[in-house]
């Protein structure tokens, strides 16, 4: 298994999660990556648009199949990483770099993991 970076959070549906001045920003894990093999196009929200924890606000297509992405928080999408919609691949070559999207105004926030916590549920899933 690769590196679980310690300083971020995670979801047991695989998405990670980084806090900065009350700012989320919201990523796929490696693991989740790696599951789903080449990504090939990513369906993002909008700026504005509001999340719900537990809920997909987004959805990632591989050459195996389409999978949502869900909001770890529940909150309004401040920014938009772009990028995404024009390389999807991003994803696969380094997930912790290419987030989703940074949602502000968060009313509430999902059970989230630590790195370790996040790790045993890997390892009992793969």
């Amino acid at each position: 298994m690769s590196t679980i970076p310690a300083e971020l959070s995670y979801t047991t549906s695989h998405e990670w999660v980084s806090v900065e001045d009350d700012v989320y920003t919201i990523g796929l894990t490696d693991f989740a990556q790696d599951a789903l093999g080449d990504l090939v196009f990513v369906n993002l929200p909008q700026e504005g648009d509001e999340v719900v924890a537990g809920e997909a606000f987004a959805d990632v297509e591989s050459v195996k199949a389409v999978s949502d992405v869900f909001s770890p928080v529940t909150g309004v999408v401040v920014e938009v990483n772009e990028d995404l919609l024009d390389a999807p691949e991003s994803i696969n070559e380094d997930p912790y770099d290419a987030w989703f999207v940074r949602v502000g105004d968060v009313s509430e926030v999902g059970e989230l993991l630590d790195a370790d916590a996040y790790e045993a549920h890997c390892e009992q899933e793969a």
